[in-house]
């Protein structure tokens, strides 16, 4: 049985690239394996098909065994010197899709490369934009300005993951996410910050177990109060005790990734937007 490491897969995109690399580690996560990743994104022309094809026949010869290729190409004639001349093992996402619907549709695709066809006109990408500049303005309570346009406002202690989800929801769907982190002064006096108090409906909290907390910490300030685990559990203990008081909705985000938070925030909080 050959070592995972010795195995590759190759994402190619006449775009970006993301939508072949995040369906294709998804496909592979399902397998015992860790193969080597290799993005190859705007791959638009004639020319550069014949170097990826290069590059994948280079790597077959030296692993001795087939490069797994993910593609997303919506050029045809890039298409076709990729799927006549590589090596590799190819996995054309777009074909197995786009030409069944087109078929079941009774219409053509747009062949459209990436998500947006021209940012310029784009009213979904302005908004993503007007999002993330929201979520990074109100990040870490930097800002009480305009909290009556923010889709959902995420309080937690500090490091318990407020920021990566808020990003995370701002750039995949657009929200307007403000985070406040909980802090002893809150825990003196046992309310949420008076500025989010309107808001409640809007608000969502994330725990973590103190353990994990306590890690995160010392990365960040090795062996200071901040970080003992002596803190961290009062800390986890009252903002829990916190939001049970004022009727929060929250979960841990110990053992969930930043997809998972951000699935069931929506779930909890803006439904709708997991419809499109």
């Amino acid at each position: 049985m050959l070592p995972s490491h010795t195995r590759t897969a190759f994402y190619v995109s006449d775009g970006t690239g993301i939508t072949a690399e995040t369906f294709g580690n998804a496909i592979l996560a399902q397998f015992d394996m860790r193969p080597r990743h290799v993005r190859l994104p705007f791959i638009d022309t004639e020319d550069k098909a014949h170097q990826v094809v290069r590059q994948i026949n280079h790597t077959a010869e030296l692993e001795g065994v087939k490069p797994i290729v993910f593609t997303t190409l919506v050029n045809m004639s890039v298409l076709r010197i990729i799927e006549e001349g590589c090596r590799g093992m190819l996995l054309d996402m777009f074909g197995t899709f786009i030409r069944p619907l087109e078929a079941e549709l009774g219409t053509k695709s747009h062949h459209r490369v990436g998500r947006f066809s021209d940012i310029s006109v784009s009213k979904e990408y302005s908004d993503r934009i007007e999002a993330i500049n929201f979520s990074l303005d109100h990040d870490d309570g930097q800002s009480h300005r305009d909290l009556a346009s923010a889709d959902v406002i995420l309080v937690g202690v500090s490091r318990s993951g407020k920021t990566p989800t808020s990003l995370y929801l701002a750039m995949q769907h657009g929200l307007k996410i403000a985070n406040y982190p909980l802090i002893p002064e809150d825990f003196e006096r046992r309310q949420l910050p008076p500025a989010l108090v309107p808001y409640r409906k809007k608000i969502f909290g994330l725990t973590i177990d103190p353990q994990r907390l306590s890690q995160i910490r010392n990365e960040r300030r090795p062996g200071s109060k901040y970080a003992d685990l002596a803190n961290c559990r009062y800390e986890v203990s009252e903002a829990e005790a916190m939001m049970r008081r004022s009727g929060i909705r929250w979960l841990s985000s110990t053992t969930k990734s930043i997809e998972e938070i951000a699935t069931t925030i929506l779930q909890e909080v803006r439904p709708e937007r997991l419809q499109y």
